[in-house]
């Protein structure tokens, strides 16, 4: 009779126990060394195997405690900070579900990605990925993109991956189009012209910002995409060394370009920053202070390093930054935000954190601490956009708008940060407003089913499945399936499995 793996003989439990008691050296009585807060599952960063993981307290930090049965015990750095973990795992608000489910839960999270009915979260962000060409080839790309690869999207592909998008979200909240690098496609306005044709609230591009500091052209029709048109700019470093590391060449001269071009057609721009512990963590501080001087920057999204995909010359046990670990790093390196400025996002509390400031005459006023927390958790909606909310608006208008009266109704229109919709403000713009976002996508070695069910940022499949960004680069790009299928066969052990 062949037993499921999980179902093992009283003898072999017994010598597991012994083994792990004459492992363990201790006292009788003694406490152990940390506090156990919590249990949840994790992943074996070696096999992708679900684990049971222990969250405990040690030492002022947060460590996942996990074991593999065929690879082991790990223990793993998920937060330098505490309290600030605690405040997140408290920030709770009911998720909002999709008008759309894409797979059914069979095996459970994280094996039914599409989105399933199991997830508790909406697309806040959904990335479009149009193509797998890049002008570059960093040494640091979670789609492992490069020259070499050959694959552009057609423009039908990508307009059946829009619509699989506007299927889940009826009106999406931000879409992101994406890649490789989206700006080398043949049909790069097209797509474009397609992503306007629907119902999307606000449109993104990522990119390296090469093409842009290259093509004043490209850049002028770029900006006839606007308001609702923000370009989210790869953006690591303030020196050579980082950008050599992270992208594999010295970027400053093309950084400055583009963000030039940018500013004179006030094409409203993120600044994207990699983040690697001990490369330009340092740097945190110094390019907050850096866009803060440039006209068309509304923010900068800090995203430590996710262990997935292409990942030269970094070691996860000694290179890996928590959400936690930059926050505190932001707050030390920046007068501009305290700690009551940079709070966890309700959608994703675990992963998203964000501070939002004003800049009105030559001051810079954070913002984010002056609305009250009831406000924030009592708001009718989960997405990462805040001021997409009434409530938030009328909170805001009410700190910081001088007029009330009737007349004010012949003010000017301004939007706040992305995605508010117009509304009457007359002392606030679009270019008042400035955000800070701290990104955590989660990689084998943090991963935690708990959490990556309320992740809101997604990845269309080709296919059109909707999933997450950190199971999709875990398990779902390029010819990973057959991992996952393997990973799953080892959790259930004889029960076959198919996916």
């Amino acid at each position: 009779m062949l037993l499921p793996r999980h179902f093992l003989p009283f003898q072999t439990l017994d010598c597991i126990c012994s083994a792990f008691v004459f492992d363990t050296a201790h006292t009788p009585m003694s406490d152990r060394p940390y506090l156990y807060a919590e249990l949840t599952n994790s992943l074996c960063a070696t096999c992708l195997r679900k684990v049971e993981a222990k969250v405990v307290y040690q030492d002022g930090h947060v460590y996942l405690h996990k074991r593999c049965p065929d690879h082991g015990f790990a223990k793993v750095l998920i937060s330098t900070d505490i309290p600030y973990y605690q405040r997140s795992r408290n920030t709770l608000k009911a998720g909002q579900l999709p008008a759309h489910f894409n797979t059914a839960t069979v095996r459970g999270c994280p094996y039914d990605c599409g989105l399933c009915p199991d997830h508790e979260q909406h697309s806040c962000v959904t990335l479009v990925e149009i193509t797998d060409v890049c002008n570059l080839q960093c040494p640091v790309c979670y789609a492992e993109s490069s020259p070499k690869r050959q694959t552009h999207r057609s423009l039908a592909q990508v307009e059946f991956m829009l619509d699989c998008v506007v299927r889940n979200e009826k009106e999406p909240d931000i879409v992101q189009i994406s890649g490789g690098e989206p700006t080398i496609h043949p049909q790069f306005f097209d797509i474009l012209d397609a992503a306007r044709r629907r119902p999307i609230k606000h449109l993104m591009l990522n990119t390296n910002g090469v093409r842009i500091a290259q093509d004043a052209e490209f850049a002028r029709r770029l900006a006839g995409y606007g308001p609702k048109f923000e370009v989210y700019l790869q953006f690591d470093s303030l020196k050579e060394e980082p950008l050599r590391v992270l992208r594999g060449a010295d970027l400053l001269a093309t950084r400055r370009r583009a963000l030039d071009r940018l500013n004179e057609l006030n094409l409203s721009t993120t600044l994207v920053v990699t983040l690697k512990k001990g490369l330009n963590d340092d740097e945190i501080g110094a390019i907050v202070d850096f866009a803060l001087k440039e006209p068309c920057v509304r923010g900068v999204t800090f995203q430590p390093i996710q262990d997935a995909g292409r990942v030269e010359n970094f070691d996860p046990a000694k290179d890996r930054l928590t959400l936690g670990e930059v926050r505190q790093k932001l707050l030390a390196q920046t007068s501009v935000f305290t700690p009551a400025d940079v709070i966890p996002v309700l959608c994703h509390p675990d992963c998203l954190a964000m501070g939002y400031a004003l800049k009105l005459g030559g001051k810079v006023i954070p913002l984010t601490g002056l609305i009250p927390q009831d406000v924030l958790l009592n708001a009718e909606s989960n997405t990462i956009v805040y001021e997409e909310v009434p409530q938030l608006r009328d909170e805001v208008f009410k700190l910081f708008s001088t007029s009330h009266s009737p007349e004010s109704a012949a003010g000017a229109l301004a939007q706040l940060l992305c995605c508010l919709p117009l509304v009457k403000a007359p002392t606030l713009k679009y270019t008042n407003l400035f955000r800070v976002l701290i990104v955590q996508f989660l990689d084998a070695h943090n991963f935690d089913v708990r959490s990556v069910k309320k992740t809101c940022i997604h990845i269309v499949h080709p296919d059109g499945r909707i999933i997450p960004f950190d199971t999709f680069n875990l398990f779902y790009r390029d010819g990973r399936e057959a991992a996952l299928r393997a990973a799953v066969a080892a959790t259930a052990g004889s029960i076959p499995v198919k996916v």
